[in-house]
């Protein structure tokens, strides 16, 4: 297994940063390399993100020095999403099949976690976790178990879906929440207008972009903000003082992660685009 470390950072940082610094500290690359478990253990809300990538047998998730206990969940609870070919988790040997866009909780205190590919195309498991304080129930969560949300228009170039996984209301977590929003053809803004949520984090991968396609993702203080341009596959970590928002080249596919505080989706403070700067 391969771990990068990001640390949590203060605002007033981002003001002297170059393109290459804001990238090191904000934006996780190489998430799936085939054969491996590749982590990012972010110091902003004890988040854990990366991808799983079986080929030719099972990858099984081992502890690090950078969670501190053992077993890896230990302390910690999980979602996956499987953004590959079909796959299988099992979670203390009880196996969990999860086809594209398929996604699972899986709870603390699980000391065995294998992943592995169904056929020969490869299984793509796109991992995020934090710290938990209780143990619920495992929860596969297809496509037709999420919660959707349509949000957007055409006229604002926003029309999208967003899919909420691991939610209160349809399955129990002890801070995490995620979901997969997916933008119509023709769409390429997410998250505009934007906001802040200053008692939780969240991280966005994005994903279901071609090789030439990027996201200008939006970062920083609503009077301070940056920008960092994002290939298919990438996520960028966004404090609990950053806006987090992006325009792409074609429409695309994220998942959103958060921890911390609550668990109430809607708690966020809207900003107006015309107070950006």
């Amino acid at each position: 297994m391969r771990v990068k470390v990001l640390q949590a950072t203060h605002p007033e940082a981002i003001k002297g940063l170059d393109t290459e610094s804001l990238r090191r500290l904000y934006l996780a690359t190489d998430l799936f390399l085939p054969k491996e478990i590749s982590l990012v253990y972010s110091h902003v809300e004890r988040f854990v993100i990366g991808g799983a990538m079986p080929v030719g047998g099972a990858l099984e998730l081992a502890t690090t020095r950078e969670i501190g206990s053992d077993p890896f969940l230990k302390r910690r609870e999980m979602g996956v999403v499987n953004i590959g070919a079909a796959g299988r988790v099992s979670i203390d040997g009880v196996k969990h099949d999860l086809e594209h866009r398929e996604g699972l909780y899986i709870p603390m205190g699980s000391a065995r976690v294998v992943f592995e590919s169904a056929g020969a195309e490869p299984a793509k498991f796109y991992l995020a976790s934090t710290p938990a304080h209780h143990r619920y129930e495992a929860v596969k969560v297809s496509l037709d178990k999420a919660m959707p949300m349509p949000m957007g228009s055409p006229d604002t170039s926003n029309e999208r879906v967003i899919n909420q996984y691991i939610h209160p209301q349809i399955c129990a977590s002890a801070q995490l929440l995620l979901g997969l929003t997916a933008l119509e053809k023709g769409s390429v803004w997410n998250t505009m207008p934007c906001h802040l949520h200053d008692r939780r984090s969240e991280i966005y991968f994005y994903f279901d972009m071609k090789p030439e396609d990027r996201v200008f993702h939006f970062m920083g203080e609503p009077h301070e903000t940056r920008h960092i341009v994002v290939a298919n596959e990438q996520a960028v970590v966004s404090p609990p003082w950053s806006i987090h928002s992006g325009a792409g080249t074609s429409n695309y596919s994220f998942i959103w992660a958060m921890g911390g505080d609550n668990q109430d989706y809607k708690d966020m403070d809207a900003v107006k685009a015309s107070d950006l700067r």
